[in-house]
């Protein structure tokens, strides 16, 4: 594929590295939607994505590289579900926390990786990608979150905007492995504590 007219060499190559990305993480879904976690290989990612071996551990390295890019895909689709939420809700906190974890506690416990890891055996590689490796994700997401926070109408100040998307990722981290009760709502439960915080730091004119 050749850059389009006007197109930059490296904007085509950092297009065409998302493009690849994603087909690879797919491609991945795709497959755990089929069998847990241990039984895909990264020979089954490549034949499913439909390219080499040696491109796929370009991009990723390691398997376990893999299963983090594919949580990081993760993080972003939470952050921007929290965005999403934060400005179809302008001035109104409550529900856009509320939104914004529920929509989160759907889609992780949907998610194929997600539920192999809390499906069947004990998987270590996965429980570290959300405890001891957790530090990309927690990055990823509380800059991702801040941003929001920082430049919507809540406008908080950038500390504050901060340390808000800080707890509101490990918060969210901790329900990955034990994700909350059925029939409990949790996502109402934790806007009602973070509501009070939320609404101090907002900048209103």
């Amino acid at each position: 594929m050749a850059p389009e007219r006007g197109q930059s060499p490296r904007h085509f190559h950092e297009a065409s590295r998302v493009l690849l990305r994603t087909t690879i993480l797919d491609a991945m879904r795709g497959l755990l939607l089929e069998r847990d976690w241990p039984a895909v290989t990264m020979s089954d990612v490549a034949r499913a994505a439909g390219i080499s071996r040696q491109t796929l551990y370009k991009e990723f390295s390691s398997r376990q590289g893999l299963a983090q890019g594919y949580a990081l895909r993760l993080v972003d689709e939470f952050a921007d579900a929290v965005a999403d939420s934060v400005y179809a809700n302008v001035g109104d906190t409550r529900t856009a926390l509320v939104d914004g974890f529920a929509s989160y506690f759907v889609a992780s416990a949907a998610d194929p990786l997600v539920r192999s890891l809390l499906d069947g055996d004990a998987k270590s590689d996965l429980l570290r990608l959300i405890t001891t490796d957790a530090a990309p994700i927690l990055e990823r997401g509380a800059g991702r979150l801040a941003d929001t926070f920082e430049n919507s109408w809540i406008s908080a100040p950038v500390s504050d905007a901060e340390m808000l998307a800080r707890v509101v990722v490990r918060v969210a981290l901790s329900f990955i492995s034990m994700p909350p009760a059925s029939g409990s709502d949790v996502a109402a439960e934790l806007a009602d504590i973070l509501v009070p915080f939320v609404e101090k730091v907002t900048v209103t004119d």
